[in-house]
């Protein structure tokens, strides 16, 4: 089983600022809508009778995101060549796809935000769902996405939310605030790790705050810095790839981590949402708008939501998928080693979409390096 780990939430750059409409986050729960306007009409109708062999579709995903034989696959099942290419972050993809250069790309995987941003800048062709009939293997939950409701412009790959994960037997008590990492008991001082990433960096002060995970309010950001500040102090590090080897080794007793990432199946590891709350972070595939083979990356699309081979990435890197059939599937003993894969929908819905911001990301760029900056 693959355990891969890419650093694909890398901090955001000033182009994904000039990318989209400034989205202002509604207060509470994942009830918060995005103002991006819906997908643009497509400039084509598409052809449910295609020739798909006569088509090809290239990807960009990233490094161990989807099965090494996909392209085989793809081949044998849906008779077209199947191009995979790769991205290391979020920025990098984002970066090709807005320099106005044709990428020759049909089909992105990128973070929800993102596809959010892509759609306000018109580079996104809408979903067809008569050309995706496996879509009906997506969990009700998966259409109630903050930056995209009703799935108009992208299809969930992968979700889940960020949490605590501890040593049980290096904490005395179980940690079930955010503010047992900002102010940790004294047996966890300098052995707690928190993220680099500056939505996530900013993530445990915004929530113990009780903040929207979305705010951009000036004001809250500023009380924010000064609670990550403080918290400085008792930090091991900033840490968005290892922290999870930092446990098992016991050099770090608590970190902030994506669910996924938690190694629950070691013994004294394990994984909580605290009580004020997390966020609904989401994966997805978009199709361009500059795609010559829509039929065939919608077909693409469909393929990836059959049950087994969506089913893949829960089995091998521990990620829920939005897919019903497909989390069905999944090892029993497998769910059983690894408790955030027995999360439901209803519980990441508990937690809010981060949806883009705008020419406000910035102000999380200015934070995150304010407190990097701070000795």
């Amino acid at each position: 089983m693959s355990r891969a780990r890419y650093p694909r939430r890398l901090p955001a750059v000033a182009l994904i600022a000039g990318l989209a409409l400034a989205v202002s986050a509604c207060g509470g729960g994942s009830t918060d809508t995005a103002a991006a306007p819906a997908a643009s009409a497509s400039s084509q109708q598409l052809n449910p009778n295609a020739d798909l062999s006569k088509q090809s579709v290239a990807i960009s995903v990233w490094d161990g995101y989807t099965p090494k034989e996909l392209p085989q696959k793809v081949k044998e099942k849906l008779k077209f060549d199947l191009k995979v290419t790769l991205h290391a972050t979020n920025e990098e993809i984002m970066g090709k796809l807005t320099a106005g250069a044709d990428t020759g790309l049909d089909v992105a995987f990128v973070s929800g935000q993102y596809a959010q941003a892509l759609n306000a800048a018109g580079l996104l062709e809408p979903i067809h769902p008569e050309l995706i009939p496996n879509l009906a293997n997506l969990y009700p939950e998966a259409k109630e996405l903050s930056y995209d409701k009703g799935n108009v412009f992208s299809v969930p790959y992968t979700w889940g939310t960020t949490g605590i994960c501890y040593r049980t037997d290096l904490m005395k008590t179980p940690p079930t605030s955010w503010n047992d990492i900002l102010d940790p008991p004294a047996e966890a001082k300098k052995k707690v790790t928190m993220m680099t990433t500056e939505r996530w960096l900013a993530l445990p002060a915004i929530k113990a705050l009780g903040m929207s995970v979305n705010t951009h309010s000036d004001d809250d950001l500023a009380k924010v810095k000064e609670k990550l500040l403080a918290a400085k102090q008792n930090v091991l590090a900033y840490d968005d790839t290892t922290f999870g080897d930092r446990l098992k080794k016991g050099e770090a007793a608590m970190v902030v981590a994506w669910d996924g990432w938690c190694p629950t199946s070691e013994k004294n590891i394990k994984f909580v949402v605290p009580k004020e709350g997390s966020d609904l972070w989401v994966d997805t595939m978009v199709v361009l708008k500059s795609s010559k083979n829509k039929e065939a990356a919608h077909a693409f699309i469909n393929y990836i939501l059959d049950p087994e081979i969506h089913g893949w990435a829960a089995a091998n890197i521990l990620y829920k998928v939005p897919n019903k059939a497909a989390m069905d599937r999944v090892d029993a003993k497998l769910k059983a080693e690894n408790t955030p894969l027995q999360m439901t929908p209803s519980q990441l819905l508990a937690g809010e979409s981060i949806i883009d911001l705008g020419e406000d990301s910035t102000k999380f760029t200015r934070l995150a390096t304010e407190v990097a900056a701070k000795q």
